[in-house]
């Protein structure tokens, strides 16, 4: 991985008006791990904008169902087109390299076939039309198997457009998660460790050190999961993880937000609003946030929610709005690069997220498509060999509200395919000192 990462970095500089790091990027999307190197999402093209999965809560982030439950993909396609769009999907196992299974044993009916709903934006200065798939629908009537997925759209031409990942899950064993301080005194005021146990009653897990993995996730964040923990001990039917560096992650900050469900009017974070082609909302000015105490601030763990409180069906009545952002940060960056990150774009480092600094603000500034609604982001520095930075401008806390999501995966002796058996959530709200 990283040899293919200084090998694209030497185009780097030809987009450097886009970030120097747009290249990689697209290419390389996972950069905590190489576990995920089989398959990998491909980022959707300037013109497809707000993806998001639906699913049991109103905000966009990676989805987790239950076998069974109903799951939403949605898009916006700015070209005005009212192109053509089919979907497939495939299984994958924990590796995400693709599974022995065939179609037919993971999916009830069949997939690449046309999204056929989709509705045009109405009342808007950008013109959209809003793409919609539910799964299960008339012709892929039901996902039978739990594990890993991939959904990939593609175009008229056969062409990859773009793909996302999801899960879904069995609930057959137990899982219980407790988020501690880190024990090692290095890091005690910085990390959050994530200790949990596999409970199950009904199910053998046979040579678990072998047959059950384990993924940890911050805040649904797939990219910077931390993945195949084994078990350190058995007690009766329960596996016990007590790692503490191993399982552990840097506790960051709250993220910033802004919120422009009103367009016209500055509020929540803006501090300005102009009328050009498109409405254009000016964020007030940030600052590092590194060398200061910690202070709470609730937010929605890097998601966001499009809405739009002046029309009744904010998919296709809420505005594309340019957000302008600003950051003041002094210290010196060397060659890294700073960008904007947050589930809005699925955590990826693009040429829209660069931030370029501004000789006369002696500022680094941004400007960004963004739908309208409530969105999280924090500013993070970006190294050459891609590795993201969350810490450097916001700061890393013990404090720090954070979501932790572990899954637990299995495959049985003789079995063709790794199976998601169960799921437990935690919060750094109840933190505990070891």
């Amino acid at each position: 991985m990283e040899i293919k990462a200084q090998k694209l970095f030497i185009l780097a500089p030809k987009l450097h008006s886009m970030g120097k790091f747009f290249v990689a990027f697209l290419l390389i999307t996972v950069v905590h791990t190489t576990l995920f190197s089989q398959a990998e999402e491909i980022p959707p093209p300037e013109y497809i904008r707000t993806v998001q999965f639906s699913g049991g809560t109103s905000q966009s982030q990676l989805p987790v169902i239950r076998l069974g439950e109903r799951l939403r993909l949605s898009f916006d396609a700015l070209n005005g087109e009212e192109a053509d769009f089919y979907y497939v999907i495939t299984h994958h196992n924990f590796d995400w390299s693709e599974s022995d299974l065939s179609k037919g044993e993971y999916l009830n009916g069949f997939d690449d076939v046309r999204i056929e709903t989709y509705e045009n934006s109405l009342n808007t200065l950008q013109i959209f039309s809003h793409y919609f798939l539910d799964i299960p629908n008339r012709e892929t009537r039901r996902i039978t198997k739990s594990g890993n997925y991939l959904i990939t759209i593609y175009n008229d031409d056969g062409e990859p457009v773009f793909s996302r990942r999801f899960m879904v899950i069995e609930n057959i064993v137990g899982v219980g998660v407790a988020i501690k301080r880190s024990r090692d005194l290095n890091y005690i005021r910085e990390k959050q460790s994530v200790q949990f146990t596999i409970n199950s009653p009904s199910l053998v897990l046979i040579n678990p050190k072998q047959t059950v993995h384990a993924l940890v996730m911050q805040n649904s964040n797939l990219k910077t999961a931390i993945t195949d923990l084994k078990p350190q001990y058995t007690i009766g039917t329960e596996l016990i993880y007590r790692y503490d560096q191993e399982s552990s992650f840097w506790g960051g900050n709250e993220f910033h937000n802004f919120d422009n469900k009103d367009v016209r009017s500055a509020q929540n974070g803006i501090r300005s609003v102009e009328l050009n082609d498109l409405y254009e909302n000016f964020l007030f000015t940030d600052i590092s946030r590194a060398d200061r105490p910690y202070t709470f601030n609730p937010d929605i763990n890097g998601n966001f929610v499009v809405r739009n409180i002046n029309a009744p069906d904010p998919t296709t009545e809420a505005e594309y709005v340019v957000m302008h952002f600003n950051l003041q940060y002094y210290e010196d960056i060397g060659d890294k690069e700073i960008h904007i990150y947050g589930n809005f774009n699925n955590w990826t480092i693009d040429g829209s997220t660069y931030m370029a600094y501004d000789d006369y603000s002696d500022s680094y500034r941004v400007s960004r498509l963004f739908k309208q609604g409530f969105y999280n982001y924090k500013y993070v520095l970006v190294d050459r060999d891609g590795s993201v930075d969350e810490g450097a401008i916001s700061g890393n806390f013990w404090q720090t509200e954070n979501e932790y999501t572990v899954l637990v995966y299995y495959r049985a002796p003789g079995a063709r395919f790794d199976r998601i058996i169960g799921m437990g959530v935690g919060n750094s709200t109840t933190i505990t000192n070891n």
